[in-house]
């Protein structure tokens, strides 16, 4: 416990009186300081808890969506009287109170409990709570302790998630083995490539009239049956800011589309340092993808372009199919399409219009817009030669966008 500041102005009341009485030699003035003696020891040594308190924080689970709101409960036990008591909950900063509050102040018998509610509405994001703050003054207001309880929880707000069509070819695939062809050839029900004969082909796959015409023993080639892996990458760039938070969403729909279709997928989060999750199935694989997704943040310094690089030549799989999610606003993301297409890579591009949810305030800023989406139907015309584009006006549903270019 430390003396607060009016048991500083008491002291010095103290001793002001004892040197008026030493100046003034009136020795009766003595007296006086009694009072203030009897108040600050009744205050030390009857009124000072050793603060022998514990705490237990309640959340209802770990996960909620985004904009979910959540009751928190604190409950504080003391093992002591405590006559006053102030307690304040550490709250993150993604997290708004909407109702009561994270501090209160409450009294206390010995091995009373009291409980603090309060409700939270949540944002996309890790949060995490880490301690908990108590306060004590005495009744005369002499003397304060403090005392901090480390106390962690996290809660994770995950994106929105939303059923969406599959937006990539599922041609030549039986339902059974998967929504997606896969590029390694074999024994399979899709026509692939026309090829020379090479020692152990059965004899079945001889192509007769492309033997007749090139006086070449030729066969068929078929795509396997084998699912293919799909691999997500999210531009985390600050300039597709105004629209991250629906490349996220639209991420995280998607890859509950590929975990409901047994799809193997992966992801890359493209910020400063780029987040990889190798290609996986199940729904452990999809919530640790997803708790990915909610840490994204945007990024000024994003190399998105070296980092698809080096990983399509260390760590993506041959000939996946690619799904990118940008506004394709910076010379870095249309350098990055122009990698994986350069690769052999079938991409399909969500890119959300970052001006379609823009309000104009003025006559000026309604053309600038206008000016704007132009150069940019113009850019996203030019990308077309690298990738299928799903131009996302994000005023409306994801699948609204995905069906009007549906294969």
């Amino acid at each position: 416990m430390g003396p607060t500041e009016k048991t500083v102005d008491l002291l010095l009341a103290f001793w002001g009186i004892l040197l008026a009485a030493f100046l003034l030699l009136r020795w009766e003035m003595v007296y006086l300081v009694l009072p203030i003696l009897w108040l600050l020891f009744v205050a030390a040594f009857f009124f000072k808890p050793s603060l022998d308190i514990e705490v237990e924080r309640r959340v209802p689970h770990e996960r909620f969506l985004e904009g979910s709101e959540v009751d928190i409960e604190l409950r504080i036990r003391a093992k002591e009287r405590i006559p006053s008591l102030k307690v304040v909950d550490d709250i993150p900063e993604g997290l708004e109170v909407v109702e009561g509050s994270s501090e209160g102040v409450f009294s206390f018998r010995p091995g009373e409990e009291k409980v603090l509610r309060y409700r939270v509405r949540v944002k996309r994001g890790i949060h995490e709570f880490n301690w908990v703050k108590m306060a004590y003054s005495d009744p005369f207001g002499f003397f304060r302790a403090e005392k901090r309880v480390e106390l962690y929880s996290e809660i994770i707000g995950v994106p929105i998630i939303e059923e969406v069509p599959t937006p990539y070819s599922t041609k030549g695939t039986k339902i059974t083995a998967g929504p997606l062809p896969s590029p390694r050839v074999g024994e399979g029900v899709e026509f692939h490539a026309v090829r020379e004969y090479r020692p152990g082909d059965p004899l079945k796959i001889i192509n007769w009239k492309a033997t007749a015409r090139t006086g070449e023993i030729m066969v068929n080639e078929y795509e396997s049956e084998r699912k293919v892996d799909v691999i997500f990458v999210v531009d985390a760039s600050y300039a597709g800011e105004p629209v991250l938070d629906h490349m996220i969403r639209a991420a995280a729909s998607l890859m509950l589309n590929a975990l409901n279709t047994g799809t193997s997928f992966g992801l890359v989060l493209a910020e400063s340092v780029p987040l990889w999750i190798r290609p996986d199935y199940g729904k452990r694989h999809f919530f640790k993808c997803i708790d990915i997704l909610s840490t994204a943040r945007p990024d000024k310094n994003n190399l998105i372009s070296y980092q698809v690089e080096h990983l399509i030549k260390s760590r993506f799989p041959a000939r996946a199919q690619l799904v990118y999610f940008s506004t394709l606003l910076t010379k870095e993301s249309r350098e990055a399409l122009k990698i994986m297409a350069g690769y052999g890579y079938r991409v399909v591009v969500i890119s959300p219009n970052p001006y379609s949810g823009v309000e104009p305030d003025s006559r000026e800023e309604e053309l600038a817009l206008k000016l704007l989406s132009l150069q940019r139907k113009a850019t996203l015309k030019k990308m077309a030669a690298y990738g299928r584009i799903i131009d996302w006006d994000v005023r409306k549903p994801l699948k609204a966008a995905i069906a009007e270019v549906a294969p």
